[in-house]
């Protein structure tokens, strides 16, 4: 048997990779962890928590606005960009800080470096290598750079969009998916007057059809402006330092800042894997089979890299999966179904299991729940803006497949929700469970007659 450096070489020091790094080396295992940047990933430094922070700031003139309701009055109120930005930055440091104990505490290697592989056993940082019997490749994804676009250096991305020197007056964010939707709501909650450009017919494809167009409809009663069917052709930059957007329909608009958001794909190049023999898709994303081992025995991948279901949670799943398998004798597949998510849109959406449509093609016959009502927090303010509450049912089975909220606190619902839908329980669960009161929540226990039926995909009175 080959005498190893390592038992463990992980690439890349994010959510995935640094969980798979920490639970290897606190059985023992004689792990090293390579990033090349900050340790956290996309999730933490340039992702998910500065975006959620991000959102929260950008829901405040709402909530004084609200407040007047409430009894509240309310003094001048101001926004300063740059207090956010380093306020930001200070809460990132310190997340990271705590990414590099953990390892650190665990007994993992830290190297802060890029790493490349040599061979199937083999990796090179800097002057150095280094020989581990399993390599993890964990590196995640970056924004799609849409070089074909003329004019796209001129252009931001998510990454760039948590650290602008000042806020812009206006821009324009190109993208219908969970990225694009959330930044168009914080920009414009900051102020900034905000276009959102979208190919297709309505944005955040694949969730729900009732979520989609309710929030569409909220942001633009909000006063975002939503275009559908229509792409930028080119972006020029004046004199003056704004841009000049070219729209597919023959339109010109000037703005501030144009944001692509239109999808990201796997960081894989200059890894070395094709020395290694590690076979990668048409995207550059890493082919891996159910318990996410690549094409080479002894080489794992997990993650964004992977191209799979690109959420954080997904990518820890899998480096525990990972690590029941390789370091604990437990096979064990990762199980991407029934996979809560939220979209922080404002309303918020948290969805898990199927939409209607999808379900629609799976299971054929359903029974569909569904209520809309303004929640009791906007009565006193008089904001006008509904909740949606929506169950998918298998009419076969009474399966509840899937379960849909649009309104405050989707999130942490969809979290809930998503235990009785992994357990397949059936809308009779639901049913006799008894609702805490008043919450919004309650109207997913109290919905005891289906809104409607779909049959042969028609939809029917349940009468």
């Amino acid at each position: 048997m080959a005498d190893f450096d390592l038992d463990l070489f992980v690439i890349g020091g994010g959510s995935g990779g640094v969980r798979a790094a920490r639970l290897a080396a606190q059985m023992g295992k004689r792990v090293a962890i390579a990033e090349e940047y900050r340790f956290g990933g996309t999730c933490v430094i340039r992702g998910c928590v500065p975006k959620k922070l991000f959102v929260y700031a950008s829901q405040f003139p709402e909530h004084f606005a609200d407040a007047v309701g409430y009894g509240w009055t309310l003094g001048e109120t101001r926004f300063d960009w740059p207090t956010l930005v380093a306020n930001k930055d200070r809460e990132i440091a310190r997340l990271e800080g705590l990414y590099r104990k953990g390892l650190d505490t665990a007994g993992a290697r830290i190297i802060d470096g890029r790493a490349e592989l040599l061979d199937r056993h083999t990796v090179r940082v800097g002057d150095s290598t280094l020989t581990a019997k399993h390599i993890l490749v964990a590196t995640g994804g970056r924004p799609n750079p849409h070089q074909a676009l003329p004019g796209h250096e001129h252009c931001i991305f998510s990454n760039e969009a948590f650290d602008l020197p000042a806020l812009p007056r206006s821009i324009a964010i190109e993208g219908g998916g969970y990225i694009a939707v959330e930044f168009a709501n914080i920009f414009h909650g900051l102020g900034v007057e905000t276009a959102l450009v979208y190919r297709g017919k309505e944005i955040l494809g694949r969730f729900d059809g009732d979520m989609r167009r309710g929030v569409h409809e909220a942001m633009e009663a909000k006063g975002i402006r939503i275009l559908c069917h229509e792409i930028f052709e080119s972006v020029q930059k004046r004199t003056d330092g704004r841009l000049d957007a070219q729209l597919k329909s023959g339109g010109k608009e000037t703005f501030d800042q144009v944001m692509l958001a239109i999808g990201r794909i796997p960081n894989t190049e200059g890894l070395g894997l094709e020395k290694a023999g590690v076979e990668t898709g048409v995207k550059g994303e890493i082919l891996v089979d159910d318990h996410s081992r690549t094409s080479i025995e002894n080489i794992w991948a997990i993650g964004d890299v992977t191209d799979r279901v690109q959420l954080t949670p997904v990518a820890i799943h899998e480096a525990m999966c990972f690590i029941e398998t390789v370091f604990r004798d437990n096979p064990t597949k990762v199980d991407h179904e029934d996979i809560a998510t939220a979209v922080f849109s404002q309303p918020e959406i948290g969805t898990v299991g199927l939409s209607e449509e999808a379900a629609q093609e799976r299971y054929g016959d359903l029974e569909i729940y569904r209520a809309s009502f303004r929640p009791m927090r906007h009565t006193l303010s008089g904001r006008r803006e509904k909740m949606i509450m929506k169950l998918v049912v298998d009419a076969a089975t009474r399966r509840v497949v899937g379960a849909h909220v649009m309104g405050p606190d989707a999130g942490e619902m969809a979290q809930l929700l998503a235990i009785p839908i992994k357990a397949k329980l059936t809308k009779d669960v639901f049913d006799r469970t008894m609702a805490v009161h008043p919450t919004a929540a309650e109207e997913l226990v109290t919905m005891y007659k289906p809104t409607y039926l779909v049959r042969g995909g028609e939809r029917v009175d349940p009468s």
